[in-house]
């Protein structure tokens, strides 16, 4: 009853007709706000999606590290027991520290990972390279491939130049020899074989090359690394695994999964979306400032209407949820409306390309789109939220409208 009484002032002709002009302002304000707000947050999923995607190139399922300083030892027990670990699909042993590069006259600083034959099975890089190819070498004859962003630092192509680079890094206990700093490094040639290209944080940092190499440049043992990175073979199992892993392996040992490895980045990723929301939201805010003030005309104009109801024994309460209901009907049209827009220019921008990234350095040439249900469940709730807060004072003012039949 309450929302065919509404549906009936909403359609009815009005006596003023800028009643009629402010509550389709109002709705218009509602459907531009959700659709906006649909399009922005499906924007930032495809961003997301697009730097997770990244990240996962490399950074694995699953890592254990050392629970406190730079390296772990690992028995053949423990190698086998990963061999055997049920749910594990690979794992690569790897060695990393800071290491200075030089080629000529150019230097600069990298972070070296050492890794074994396994580590093209638990993550991406190698499907990432841009010149050269995905080559480690051996520990006498060691290769790098280098980030692209560090290759061209060095002034260098790794699939053209044939003369080696200089590696140096600290030796393991050693301290800075002030006399000669030399003494404390250890130094090797190696060969550049290849650049890839993944996300700027890591092609501006990192060169591979392989294990052995490493060890025997930080004086390490030969079951001594870094850590462990672990491919899964289910990754909706990745919970499971790593409390089973974190208990066979012990305190001494940290396993981590790919949040946890990455966790500033997710959490700034968070804090930006909602930020995004909280900022867009105002413009529903400001449509529920119209929609009071056509909803308050609307009070006044059906004065005559409330006491012909309160006298026919209406009480306050339906009288107000008539006016509720019909700032409910207001914010649901053009909350159906923002979200039929929004799909509309997602759809055109996911198959068209409306929208493109300007500069031509990004890994995508266009704006990623991806839609989420939970994103429309999210502006729904907002757009109720907002109409019932901005409908209940005129629907009060209504409610409270004293019985006067004779003028």
């Amino acid at each position: 009853m309450n929302l065919l009484f509404a549906w009936r002032y909403f359609r009815a002709p009005k006596s003023t007709n800028a009643i009629n002009i402010i509550a389709w302002v109002s709705m218009t304000a509602i459907v531009v706000g959700a659709a906006a707000l649909i399009v922005v947050l499906s924007v930032f999923n495809g961003f997301e999606d697009l730097v997770k995607s990244l990240y996962s190139t490399f950074y694995t399922d699953l890592k254990i590290l050392p629970s406190g300083g730079k390296s772990l030892f690992l028995s053949r027990e423990q190698i086998n027991r990963l061999q055997s670990f049920d749910g594990i699909k690979a794992y690569s042993l790897v060695a990393e520290d800071k290491a200075l590069l030089q080629n000529g006259e150019v230097q600069t600083l990298v972070a070296m990972k050492g890794v074994d034959e396994n580590y093209t099975k638990v993550t991406g890089v190698a499907d990432h390279i841009v010149s050269g190819k995905f080559d480690i070498g051996t520990e006498d004859h060691p290769s790098i491939v280098l980030g692209a962003v560090v290759e061209n630092s060095l002034n260098l192509r790794s699939d053209r130049d044939i003369l080696p680079l200089t590696a140096y890094l600290f030796k393991k206990g050693s301290n800075i020899n002030t006399a000669d700093p030399l003494q404390s490094l250890s130094s090797a040639n190696v060969a550049a074989a290849g650049a890839f290209l993944i996300q700027q944080d890591f092609d501006t940092r990192y060169v591979i090359t392989n294990v052995s190499f490493l060890q025997s440049m930080l004086k390490w043992k030969p079951n001594e690394f870094s850590g462990v990175e672990i491919a899964l073979k289910n990754p909706k199992e990745t919970a499971e695994v790593q409390k089973a892993l974190q208990q066979a392996f012990g305190k001494n040992y940290v396993v981590l999964d790919r949040y946890q490895q990455n966790r500033s980045l997710y959490s700034v990723m968070t804090v930006e979306r909602w930020v995004i929301y909280a900022i867009l939201s105002l413009i529903l805010a400001v449509a529920a400032f119209n929609m009071i003030g056509a909803l308050t005309m609307l009070v006044l104009e059906k004065q005559k209407d409330i006491q012909v109801l309160k006298a026919m024994g209406a009480d306050n309460g339906s009288i107000q949820k008539i006016f509720l209901s019909e700032g409910m009907m207001l914010a649901m049209m053009g909350a159906v409306g923002g979200i039929f827009l929004a799909v509309i220019l997602c759809w055109l921008q996911l198959r068209f390309h409306l929208v493109p990234l300007q500069g031509g350095t990004f890994v995508v040439s266009y704006y990623p789109v991806k839609m989420q249900w939970q994103d429309f469940v999210l502006v729904l709730m907002t757009v109720v939220i907002v109409a019932l807060v901005a409908a209940w004072f005129p629907a009060r003012k209504a409610a409270l409208q004293p019985i006067e039949l004779k003028s």
